[in-house]
């Protein structure tokens, strides 16, 4: 009998015995937990062996799938079962140090460093902590405040040299001073409301699946920050609908509205101000978490352990710096690009490709090879076939010797299943993308590209976004130096959970990969305050968190000056600059058409004039970027549809300069 359950075809349950798991899972509890235990296993965790004939779930568990005839997890549980195997056969030790649990208030202390608010757990506070403190909206102060007091807590229970009492940071607002700045909630209070509403929430009702119409297009708001949205609806209700998957197609089709100053994508920022990113994102996730009611735990980092190896089981910095000595800028694992390019070339139109696997002995064969000819050039890529090609893509990501979605963070990904609502799962999964470091972060992004055009090709290869998202799951939620302790009853749940978290990845990428209005407004003041020269005391950081909201990040309009002339430099291109006349209408593909019919009329002295102007039929130049730098930004690449008018407002000292887009051809 055929294993493998084909698109569409109806494969029973009790065909495939439901393997040893080792799914990277939270616990549930009374209040839900985006976490997960920290002990760490030399080998493998197993599970007891599940029963074919047992049944998969209880009567009254929640599940997402519809239907086990659409939704078959048949092939989620043969990828555990070959997982499971080709470990077991070659003996795999954990290439993780072991970790040891956390004390109380660690947890803490740590989510502070990485939050870069570590002199926090010092005796004063340096001008950068509050320089980051003054960006943060309400729902994020209070998330900071309620960890810093739990940490003051555990230390004083510990009788340990004295820490600041989180008033010190935060100040406590007296009688005299609510009536002179009534209008204007302190972050205390506010966490104080939040935490009430959140428990009496919790107690009167059970969070349920918004009702969604997949047909209906819905804006994916990226102006307010999500944990304040979800303050918001805290307030209201959610209507009930029992959780069900839904096919790729019926999946809700969400657009981010573009306001004036246009959509940041992932790369469009200078490397300085993303390095900025991950810590708003880590704010903003576990204030979302704070008021939704869950708990954000995160695994402690843990000592990876070196290996002789050149391509499988390397970390991905360590390839990362060996591929940059052979080609300067290198984003992603040359490795990684020649295997995909091997698969899209003659891969993407095999039928269960990625679900059929290839044959385990040549696949090690081929590791072995790849090991002694990749970086010499003898390797041979039309002599692999498709299904050895797919083993050798998911071995490279198993074998990395930290998962892809990072130790830290691989529970709370996998928890956000728990999260009732798509739109809030979207946005949990888009910080957490944000959060993910750069290697990481640029991997996973070629991985799903790479996934969607196997889902794209459905008809010739049978896979649709299902198949696809089962097969990956276990490849990326399941690691051999992670604790795994699943509940006895859940792997179904989980499974499902994981496929849906990885079906949510590959569908909605490109709204994954933006980043947020609210968190480029956050870097802009950033930027401004350490510009300047604060000097702060700890009575005055309750004052400067009064005026948290008294900025707003709104396009302030300019009646005395409706346009304004600017310069536009294109030095590496050309010798003179073009004058902009803005108005309140030109945006800036207006600015670089007008670029390209002065260059064309005018007879301007090009310095470069390699692939310099390749337009489509509706004059767009393609290949043409305008960047904002400097001022209250290190470089942003600017978004066509962006008004420079309002940017204009927004960052008056910055230099406009247009530049050739970039290419990252694939060398393989």
């Amino acid at each position: 009998m055929d294993k493998r359950g084909t698109c569409g075809s109806r494969v029973p349950r009790n065909g495939i015995p439901r393997p040893q798991v080792v799914l990277a899972a939270a616990q549930p509890a009374k209040c839900t937990r985006l976490s997960s235990t920290r002990n760490c296993p030399c080998k493998m965790s197993q599970l007891p062996l599940k029963s074919p004939l047992a049944s998969p779930v209880s009567a009254g568990m929640n599940s997402r799938v519809e239907s086990v005839d659409s939704l078959s997890m048949d092939s989620f549980w043969l990828e555990v079962e070959n997982i499971k195997q080709s470990a077991e056969a070659e003996q795999e030790e954990c290439s993780l140090a072991d970790v040891k649990t956390q004390e109380e208030g660690e947890a803490e202390a740590e989510w502070l460093q990485d939050a870069g608010l570590s002199d926090l757990l010092g005796d004063c506070a340096s001008e950068n902590d509050n320089v980051l403190l003054s960006t943060l909206t309400k729902t994020q102060a209070a998330a900071v405040q309620r960890r810093l007091d739990t940490y003051s807590r555990s230390r004083r229970r510990k009788n340990k040299h004295p820490v600041r009492d989180v008033r010190d940071i935060f100040g406590v607002v007296n009688s005299e001073e609510t009536a002179a700045g009534n209008e204007q909630s302190s972050p205390e209070q506010l966490w104080h409301n939040l935490r009430t509403s959140t428990v009496q929430k919790s107690e009167t009702q059970e969070y349920s699946c918004t009702v969604r119409n997949p047909a209906k297009e819905e804006m994916f708001n990226m102006d307010v920050a999500y944990s304040e949205q979800a303050a918001v609806l805290l307030k209201g209700s959610f209507l009930s609908e029992s959780r069900r998957l839904k096919d790729g197609n019926a999946l809700t089709k969400f657009k981010i509205p573009k306001g004036r100053l246009g959509v940041t994508r992932v790369g469009d920022l200078s490397t300085q101000d993303m390095k900025k990113i991950p810590t708003l994102a880590l704010i903003e996730l576990t204030a979302l978490c704070d008021v939704l009611g869950f708990e954000l735990k995160r695994n402690k980092a843990a000592k990876l352990k070196t290996t002789e190896k050149k391509l499988f089981g390397v970390p991905l910095n360590t390839m990362l710096e060996n591929d940059q000595k052979l080609l300067p800028n290198t984003k992603v694992p040359l490795l990684l690009q020649a295997l995909l390019s091997c698969l899209e070339k003659r891969g993407l139109e095999t039928e269960g490709i990625l679900r059929v696997s290839g044959s385990q002995t040549r696949i090690k064969s081929l590791e072995q090879k790849l090991e002694r000819d990749f970086y010499t050039g003898l390797f041979h890529w039309d002599e692999v076939h498709q299904n050895d090609a797919s083993g050798l893509l998911k071995r490279f990501i198993r074998e990395l010797p930290a998962p892809l979605l990072t130790a830290e963070y691989l529970p709370a990904f996998a928890a956000v299943q728990n999260i009732p609502d798509l739109k809030q799962r979207l946005q949990a999964l888009n910080l957490l993308i944000l959060i993910l470091p750069e290697p990481n972060r640029n991997t996973l992004k070629a991985l799903l590209e790479f996934l969607s055009k196997v889902v794209a090709r459905e008809n010739n290869n049978k896979m649709n976004l299902w198949n696809v998202s089962t097969v990956m799951a276990p490849n990326l939620f399941m690691h051999k130096g992670l604790p795994n302790k699943i509940p006895e009853g859940k792997e179904k749940q989980l499974a499902e959970g994981a496929a849906d978290v990885v079906r949510m990845m590959i569908h909605y990428q490109d709204l994954l990969w933006t980043v947020s209005s609210f968190l480029v407004a956050q870097v802009r003041k950033l930027n401004e305050s350490n510009s300047k020269r604060y000097q702060f005391c700890d009575k005055r950081i309750k004052n400067l968190l009064r005026k948290i909201h008294a900025d707003k990040d709104k396009v302030e309009k300019n009646q005395a000056e409706p346009s304004k002339i600017v310069k536009v430099h294109a030095s590496l291109l050309l010798k003179d600059s073009l004058e902009v006349h803005l108005n309140n209408a030109t945006r800036v593909a207006d600015v670089l058409r007008q670029f390209q019919k002065n260059l064309c009329q005018n007879g301007w002295s090009i310095v470069n004039t390699v692939n310099l102007l390749k337009c489509n039929n509706s004059m767009e130049c393609t290949n043409l970027l305008l960047y904002e730098v400097g001022g209250n930004i290190g470089e942003h690449c600017l978004d066509p549809d962006t008004y420079l008018l309002d940017l204009y407002h927004i960052n008056p000292h910055a230099e406009w300069i247009i530049k050739q887009n970039p290419s990252y051809p694939r060398m393989f």
